[in-house]
């Protein structure tokens, strides 16, 4: 994209964020606000945890709050799962738990493993103890108080992407 075209987007962004902050709201017609129940992170105070941490499916919750939360975090949330496919690295052992554990690592792992990052609607926990086991190796990162700040220059979709939606809904 052209810088011209840079510059036009940041300030349509830019005047989005500033209606939303005097008060200006999206209208929308009241038959198409369908409420969607997700596995994503609570919003809240973000905590770091110190040192090498995996987020790990939590044994003994239901199957079906396990399925969900790992539908979403392979869609939605964008995890990489490709390695619990069939003929991955991880996926055997072929179970719910196994598969789910590596995903939400994953996600974990990719939104600076932050204790609010390894939640998935209560199906999850955060473990120091590593979950690699033979060929399956659990991605890993420093952890986000430990890590250098983003450069200024730095840009990213997807914090383009939430940016936007949290200055839609902060005029609701």
């Amino acid at each position: 994209m052209r810088r011209k075209e840079w510059i036009i987007h940041g300030l349509l962004i830019l005047e989005c964020c500033m209606a939303c902050a005097l008060g200006a709201s999206v209208q929308q017609k009241a038959e198409s606000v369908t409420p969607i129940s997700t596995f994503s992170p609570p919003e809240g105070n973000t905590t770091f945890v110190d040192g090498t941490t995996w987020c790990v499916a939590r044994p003994g919750v239901s199957q079906e709050d396990l399925q969900n939360a790992l539908d979403w975090a392979c869609g939605l949330g964008a995890a990489d799962c490709s390695a619990v496919q069939p003929d991955g690295p991880c996926y055997q052992p072929d179970t719910l738990l196994s598969h789910a554990s590596y995903a939400f690592n994953s996600y974990y792992q990719q939104n600076g493993n932050s204790d609010i990052a390894c939640n998935f609607g209560g199906t999850a926990t955060i473990t120091s103890s590593n979950p690699s086991y033979e060929s399956c190796v659990y991605l890993t990162s420093e952890p986000a108080s430990a890590s250098s700040p983003p450069l200024a220059g730095s840009f990213t979709w997807k914090g383009l992407v939430i940016s936007i939606f949290l200055c839609l809904i902060a005029g609701n």
